[in-house]
């Protein structure tokens, strides 16, 4: 046997991987290697490079320079679905199903020529082998005859790991994808982790949840800027060792907030009454002046939807949303009244992602900008988005640098930057921390609790227990629709207590 082939040889490696984005380097000389049977964990900061090196071995974009082997050989796919088809399949962290479509022709996507003849596709073909990729992952509620924009995130996030899973690769890349997902989708996940270490194969793992690297990978490595820093056995785990070699320093100040202060103002600026439709029924609630009101729940139980109805995306069937006694019925009424969204599907919700940072920043904040007779001056937008951007740290080339190139956390920075610039009264945060690194989730929640003494009142939907309990003031906690049970903020209130009143 060759010496490229033997048992202990690593499945797939990179060798001097450099990637570089306009004058942004990000990757400086990377070397990995995943070995047969490992559940290899990549964690690191937003913009650290984890992504960029798996999209690279995964065919969806080429290094600059460097080398890769998969299984001994040079390995240098042509493209994401050459990769699949030939032993390395990846979970994107934003969507990769298309919507227009149904269901079932995105999975079977790429391929075809395998369901038909002479120009003619079977239907009931790609019908059929959608059904069985699904089943393949325990999956047998999903109906793949329907258009793919009938699911919601975390279920468009369910057809993309069957699809992947679908192809047995060798190398199944996981980029923050139990983020995206219900708790179903999740336990799926693990799953499958589990079941493909345990045939000899190997999984790259990438989340900034850093307690789920520990507890899900046998190995991790840590990148910071592009560089490798560390490999630590699970032996070696530390949480406190891991936070510091992926920021570099030693986290200070208070993570969530210290304080078990919930008053706030007594003027309600926002509130829902009887809210009817899109899986609420008859919700009403009061948002007040200065307040940080969580909302949580299961993924289903109509938090997610409640959140679009406030800011005037969705329409309910019944019922109304008012900002003080003013009736929210669009997003440009919600924008009027100073009302800013950040929701939880950011690439096609949120952002622009073909237009430039600058693009996005200043569309929320347009009516601060324009002068005598409706002018907009280049010079006021590059000094509106470039403070975003500075005050934020967002990695970036420039400004002028298109969304899509950056990385999850770095779009999310993004995000806040357009509600933020525009000097939003009222914030809905729809899952704000999704695939953000620990040490900007510190930030963000200390500029959260820096709002809120400014009178700035937060509505923060997530589905992260420990999130909700340690920011909010009030807690609200959903199920089928409605207001199960809510909470004051306490010392005493545990995750316990919140999720036996969701299930």
């Amino acid at each position: 046997m060759s010496e490229s082939m033997r048992n202990d040889a690593p499945l797939v490696e990179t060798r001097g991987i450099v990637k570089t984005f306009g004058v942004v380097t990000a990757l400086n000389n990377v070397d990995i290697e995943v070995r047969k049977g490992e559940v290899l964990g990549l964690i690191g900061e937003n913009g650290s490079g984890k992504s960029t090196v798996t999209s690279i071995l995964a065919g969806i974009q080429p290094p600059d320079s460097g080398k890769m082997l998969f299984k001994g050989q040079p390995w240098r796919p042509e493209s994401m679905t050459d990769a699949l088809n030939r032993g390395i399949g990846m979970i994107v962290q934003e969507s990769g199903v298309i919507a227009g479509i149904t269901i079932a022709e995105n999975i079977a996507l790429g391929e075809y020529s395998k369901f038909g003849k002479y120009g003619f596709l079977s239907k009931n073909a790609i019908i059929a082998e959608a059904k069985k990729a699904l089943s393949s992952i325990g999956v047998d509620d999903i109906d793949p005859s329907l258009p793919a924009f009938t699911l919601d995130l975390q279920d468009r996030k369910i057809i993309e790991i069957a699809k992947v899973w679908a192809k047995q690769p060798d190398v199944f890349v996981v980029d923050e994808t139990t983020t995206a997902v219900s708790q179903r989708g999740r336990q799926i996940l693990y799953d499958l982790v589990k079941r493909q270490s345990e045939a000899g194969k190997s999984v790259i793992f990438i989340s900034h949840d850093i307690e789920e690297v520990m507890d899900v990978c046998s190995r991790v490595t840590v990148l910071r800027d592009g560089n490798i820093i560390q490999s630590l056995d699970k032996a070696d785990f530390s949480l406190d060792e891991i936070k510091r070699l992926m920021i570099g320093r030693e986290l200070k100040g208070d993570y969530y907030r210290s304080d078990y202060d919930g008053s706030c103002g007594s003027d309600v600026v926002l509130s829902a009454h009887h809210l009817t439709g899109h899986g609420i029924t008859d919700l009403s609630l009061d948002l007040h002046q200065g307040e940080i009101l969580g909302i949580g729940g299961m993924s289903h139980c109509g938090m997610h939807p409640l959140g679009k109805l406030l800011f005037g995306v969705l329409k309910p069937s019944s019922g109304e949303v008012l900002a003080g006694s003013e009736p929210i019925k669009n997003v440009a009424q919600a924008m009027k009244n100073s009302i800013g969204y950040v929701s939880k599907d950011r690439d096609t919700e949120a952002l622009l992602l073909r237009a430039p940072i600058r693009d996005n920043i200043v569309s929320a904040g347009l009516n601060k900008l324009i002068k005598s007779m409706f002018f907009i001056f280049p010079k006021d937008e590059k000094a509106y988005s470039q403070k975003q951007v500075d005050d934020f740290s967002i990695k970036c080339s420039s400004d002028l640098q298109f969304v899509g190139q950056l990385s999850g956390g770095n779009k999310q920075k993004v995000v806040f930057g357009k509600w933020i610039g525009a000097e939003s009264k009222i914030l809905i945060l729809d899952c704000p921390t999704r695939g953000i690194d620990i040490g900007v989730k510190q930030a963000m929640y200390q500029l959260m609790y820096r709002l809120k003494k400014e009178g700035v009142s937060i509505i923060m939907i997530s589905e992260e227990m420990t999130e909700l309990i340690g920011m909010s003031d009030r807690l609200i906690i959903m199920k089928n629709g409605k207001i199960e049970q809510e909470f004051a903020r306490s010392e005493k209130l545990t995750e316990r207590s919140v999720i036996d009143c969701m299930v």
